[in-house]
């Protein structure tokens, strides 16, 4: 089955492995929460046990050093899409609105990113995504 979408993170490759699963666990977040209909349905076993819905279309994630990471932060912006971001500062919080605070004392140019995450048309991700490798 192909979509008409594509759900896109990009995560630096220079972090920690527990580092590189919390970002895109956290990145996925906020995909699921600005596109409650990426959700499918819930789930159930032969048993009848039940389990929670998961996003319902691959997600590809791609791996980037940090001026890579920004230059798709930028094309994915001039292209009027609202991605979802972690920043490094965010490793040092721990809770959400510290994590807000972190991101909202930093320029844009400034933010040192450690992942984004977008859906949007397979046409967009593809060009903001361009030159990227997935993440190995």
């Amino acid at each position: 089955m192909q979509f008409d979408t594509k759900i896109a993170i990009v995560i630096r490759t220079d972090l920690q492995a527990w580092q590189k699963l919390n970002v895109a666990a956290f990145l996925t977040s906020g995909i699921a929460a600005a596109f409650p209909d990426c959700i499918g349905e819930p789930y159930e076993d032969a048993s009848g046990t039940k389990y929670l819905s998961l996003i319902g279309q691959p997600i590809l994630i791609y791996g980037a050093d940090g001026p890579a990471l920004s230059r798709a932060l930028d094309r994915a912006l001039t292209r009027n899409v609202k991605p979802a971001v972690y920043t490094e500062d965010m490793f040092k919080t721990t809770h959400d609105a510290a994590n807000r605070e972190a991101v909202r004392a930093v320029a844009r140019t400034d933010l040192n990113l450690v992942g984004i995450a977008m859906r949007t048309e397979r046409k967009v991700i593809d060009k903001i995504v361009d030159g990227l490798k997935f993440h190995s």
